[in-house]
């Protein structure tokens, strides 16, 4: 059945943005278990890759995520022997990096990330012998600020309220010499910071502190807290357990044990936090971490692809990449090394993203721009033509908030480029990345209607608050990492349903302003189960297949991106205008993007999420298509996801469906159900 017409009216005279579909319409690649990347990376899967039609390429960067430096050529050196800061070579050796690895921080304080979680805090581990310790690249010996101007700090959550009066630290060296004892006043510090403040215990003002084990009270009376946070502004400067040869062992702050809890008129501390290794232990956080690491601490079960793999694989299609280099537990000479290596082996640098996530990781805005000028002021010195930029948000559907400052301002973007501006820095700000994982990964039914429906709106909320933050117009923007759901094994890309978010999402994001944007993720890995679903088997790929790389089919999102860069635009580097589409009658099931092709073509792609056929009539102001056009359709007529465990497929998963037809004289056309459609041909 079909519906009643709708009404798509292109604003001819309102060009909206010009793009160049093979530096707009991108994919990414990312880290894979160990020992699948020559499988991944066949020359067959290669091949089926490319032929999504994607160009520009984004590298991305789990070790961000874990908590762990990124050794990107295995061949390097340690400042102390086999440990210490680590810096990789930049001299391209005579065979390819062909893989490559993270390495765990034995002075890590997160008791998870956003990884695998398969570290922990060792502020809380039970081992007097570990310790957290802040990374020495936010003390005043490099940002040439006060060190009161980027206190680091350790939070604990002790998971529900708790009547605390008293904290016990044990300190590490180097330790604090003055540092405040805080409370939060909100519902939930980590997960939604802008709504509470952080205040002082009545006692929770130290100075002159000399280390060793502090046993803090903290007021009279206790106060019912869940989040305790140490705010650390003063450093002594003693050295750590890895001696002073090296200035960095003894800048920042060490804790090697932290609870949180009670204290009676007998001096009786009753510890709430739980001190053991592992994931059960009082989860905690941190404002940052050391970087110094052993080569004993190699992450086995993980590997990033190597750069020569990927540069030499023709996933890049000789363009420039957008590389990332590792900046929150790394240093600026391990960056430096890497472009060096990089331009040694003469392969194209599109954008360097300076590291990733840090809003996963609970860096201020402040300690990330520390940080950013640091890098990038060391990046420019070897290079001063790099494309640098960031911040790459984690993902959000809205303003990225953190805890509020002085003036109460809980905008992440906003005081970020507010400190870039007040150390004279902008300029090393070449463009802005974010992430785009917008939905849960279990959504069905009205909810998915609803999450398909609400794609262009919040796509243009993004990147309206980006610029409402104070981003300059004159620097792009760039989504770097998107797919659905940031849940990895969701169906849902694998269904339809995934096909049509994905043409939503990528061309709305293009209307709004976004210069490029990109599909994750290339590589042909094996569905899994959700345990958030368990009905549901999935990944975030394109491809159905095995857990030997082999592809048995291609997924939704593959032919939707097919969709994109074959059939509404003309591949290549030459420029489309896009312009704007009115959508009346409609209620939110359909998007229309017209672009005006160098082939002198219009064309329209047309995302209809209703489970019904819709009838549209297309006007171009007084104009209508005429003569002869095209319409391509790919849609649940095409494809469709059987669920079925480990063994799930798509049947049918059948191309798009081209026709070639007369236009129509009162411009209507049938838009399937649940399709991607693109009606391309002459206006008259």
């Amino acid at each position: 059945m079909v519906a009643h017409a709708e009404e798509i009216n292109v604003d001819i005279g309102h060009r909206i943005a010009s793009f160049q579909p093979a530096l707009a319409l991108g994919s990414t690649v990312d880290k894979e278990p160990a020992g699948s990347i020559p499988r991944l990376y066949s020359e067959r899967n290669v091949r089926a890759m490319l032929d999504a039609g994607y160009g520009w390429l984004s590298y991305r960067l789990f070790t961000e995520l874990v908590v762990q430096d990124w050794h990107w050529n295995p061949a390097g050196t340690f400042t102390q022997g086999d440990r210490g800061y680590w810096t990789s070579s930049a001299s391209p050796g005579r065979s390819p990096i062909s893989d490559s690895f993270g390495y765990r921080l034995p002075h890590r304080g997160f008791t998870t990330d956003q990884g695998a979680s398969e570290d922990y805090s060792r502020l809380d581990d039970g081992d007097a012998r570990t310790y957290w310790k802040s990374d020495p690249y936010l003390s005043s010996a490099f940002t040439g600020e006060p060190d009161s101007m980027h206190p680091q700090w350790s939070v604990v959550d002790l998971g529900l309220l708790r009547p605390v009066n008293a904290v016990r630290i044990s300190w590490s060296a180097p330790y604090a010499r003055s540092y405040l004892v805080q409370y939060w006043t909100g519902s939930d510090a980590i997960g939604d910071p802008a709504h509470g403040r952080w205040l002082k215990f009545p006692g929770g003002g130290v100075n002159g502190a000399r280390g060793g084990i502090a046993l803090v009270r903290l007021s009279a009376r206790p106060v019912r807290a869940r989040y305790l946070r140490v705010l650390m502004t003063s450093s002594s400067g003693t050295c750590d357990s890895h001696g002073s040869d090296d200035r960095r062992n003894c800048l920042g702050y060490a804790i090697s044990e932290i609870g949180v809890g009670s204290l009676d008129a007998r001096q009786r501390f009753q510890d709430y936090v739980r001190h053991t290794p592992g994931q059960h232990q009082t989860r905690t956080y941190v404002s940052s971490v050391d970087s110094w690491h052993s080569a004993s601490n190699r992450v086995r079960n993980q590997e990033q692809p190597g750069l020569d793999l990927i540069a030499r694989s023709g996933l890049t299609r000789g363009l420039g990449a957008t590389y990332p280099v590792p900046m929150l537990y790394s240093t600026p000479q391990n960056a430096v090394n890497e472009i060096a290596y990089l331009r040694a082996r003469g392969y194209p640098i599109e954008r360097i993203e300076i590291g990733e996530e840090p809003d996963g990781q609970y860096t201020t805005p402040e300690d990330y721009g520390a940080l950013y000028v640091q890098w990038a002021r060391a990046l420019h010195r070897f290079d001063p033509q790099l494309k640098l930029g960031g911040p790459v948000f984690s993902g959000t559907n809205s303003d990225m908030q953190t805890w509020p400052n002085a003036a109460g301002n809980v905008s992440w973007l906003k005081r970020f480029l507010q400190y870039l501006q007040r150390r004279g820095a902008m300029n090393e700000l070449a463009f802005m990345s974010f992430e785009h994982y917008p939905f849960g990964g279990c959504d069905r039914g009205a909810k998915l209607v609803d999450d398909l429906k609400s794609e262009p709106g919040m796509m243009r909320t993004i990147v309206q608050a980006w610029r409402a933050d104070g981003l300059p117009s004159s620097i792009p923007m760039y989504v770097t990492e998107a797919n659905f759901s940031s849940v990895n094994f969701t169906q849902i890309p694998m269904q339809i349903e995934g096909a049509l978010w994905q043409a939503d999402y990528m061309a709305s994001a293009l209307s709004n302003g976004v210069r490029g944007v990109v599909y994750y993720q290339y590589e042909p890995v094996p569905l899994s189960l959700n345990k958030l679903c368990p009905s549901d088997w999935g990944n975030l790929t394109m491809f159905d297949a095995d857990a030997n790389a082999n592809i048995h089919a291609r997924a939704a999102q593959f032919f939707a991106g097919r969709m994109l860069t074959r059939e509404w635009v003309v591949p290549g580097v030459a420029a489309h205008a896009l312009y704007g589409a009115g959508v009346s009658g409609a209620g939110g099931l359909l998007s229309a993007y017209p672009v005006r092709r160098p082939d002198g073509l219009w064309s329209i792609l047309i995302v209809n999420k209703d489970s019904r056929a819709r009838t549209v009539t297309v006007r171009f102001g007084e104009k209508r298509f005429g003569g002869s056009l095209t319409r391509v359709s790919f849609g649940r007529a095409q494809y469709v996801w059987h669920s079925n465990g480990a063994a799930s497929r798509p049947d049918p998963g059948n191309p798009p469906v081209t026709v070639t037809m007369r236009a129509n004289r009162a411009g209507q056309y049938v838009i399937p159900a649940q399709s991607i459609t693109v009606l391309r041909g002459t206006v008259l």
